[in-house]
């Protein structure tokens, strides 16, 4: 009779409830999930704490965990070095908000998963997305960031501290910016058109390179403005997104559907992940 061995490990988020952090069960890293108890540990030991937070549809999330979580040597470099917090967005949207519009104001993008490392109290100082293991894609290994994000928390937090408050600080102002007084008029859309017009991408639909995203907000808006005004090109715009996307990889012709996003231009090679999200808002424009 088969049985399957036990596993070498198991850690905190044994107990957890989310489907994505009982995926992290049993990697070497000793993970907390968010809370009290971790920042608390992250005071008496004084170490920063690294925060990854992920999802469980999320490709790039299980390669990082494969490459970096499951690995005995990075897993030690983290447990000698932070206190280590994992986080699933579906189910903390909050903290994921929070940390996310840091990395874009720190890095000018964002996604998942996201790496983020915070002081004993919850300020971010330095994050990103993906590391891999070996330097590649013109990004450092991860283990070459964590060393170097624990040397500066030991010899220079002076600096960090005073980066994570004015980062702080920047998005605190960020999230009290007003939209200005007055009504929307006409000028709005045609603004908006114009730069829609110079991003867009004339010979397989789409607004700009590889990878390619559907945007079917944007295309709300093209539909919109082509009733709106009559504007021929606009039509044309949004004719030949929507036809470059059904007539290509991205529709799952087996399953139904449209995938994430395109790997290339021209809507061939889909990247293989489905959101909910962006075919129930597609379905509506293709309708």
């Amino acid at each position: 009779m088969h049985s399957e061995a036990a596993p070498q490990h198991t850690n905190r988020l044994i107990h957890a409830t989310s489907p994505y952090l009982l995926q992290h069960a049993h990697n070497p890293v000793d993970w907390y999930e968010w809370g009290e108890e971790a920042f608390a540990r992250a005071r008496a030991e004084d170490k920063p704490v690294l925060l990854s937070v992920g999802y469980a549809a999320c490709h790039w999330c299980h390669v990082m965990a494969h490459e970096s979580f499951e690995d005995e040597a990075t897993a030690q470099v983290m447990n000698d070095n932070f206190i280590n917090i994992k986080v699933d967005r579906e189910e903390r949207p909050d903290i994921d908000s929070i940390y996310m519009t840091a990395v874009q104001a720190m890095t000018g993008g964002g996604g998942w998963p996201m790496t983020m490392f915070l002081t004993s109290e919850g300020v971010p100082f330095y994050g990103g997305t993906y590391f891999p293991p070996t330097p590649r894609y013109q990004m450092p290994a991860f283990t070459q960031v964590l060393f170097s994000v624990a040397d500066a928390y030991r010899n220079r937090r002076d600096e960090l501290l005073q980066a994570g408050s004015e980062l702080v600080e920047q998005m605190r102002q960020a999230s009290t910016a007003k939209l200005l007084e007055g009504q929307i008029g006409p000028q709005v859309f045609d603004e908006a058109y114009a730069v829609l017009h110079g991003q867009f991408e004339p010979t397989y639909g789409g607004f700009g390179g590889a990878p390619k995203f559907p945007q079917p907000m944007t295309y709300e808006f093209l539909l919109r403005y082509a009733q709106r005004t009559g504007t021929p090109l606009a039509w044309d715009m949004l004719h030949k997104s929507l036809h470059g996307m059904a007539e290509g990889g991205m529709y799952d012709q087996l399953g139904g559907g449209f995938h994430r996003y395109s790997v290339d231009e021209r809507w061939l090679v889909p990247h293989f992940e489905k959101m909910l999200y962006d075919n129930a808002l597609l379905a509506r424009v293709y309708t």
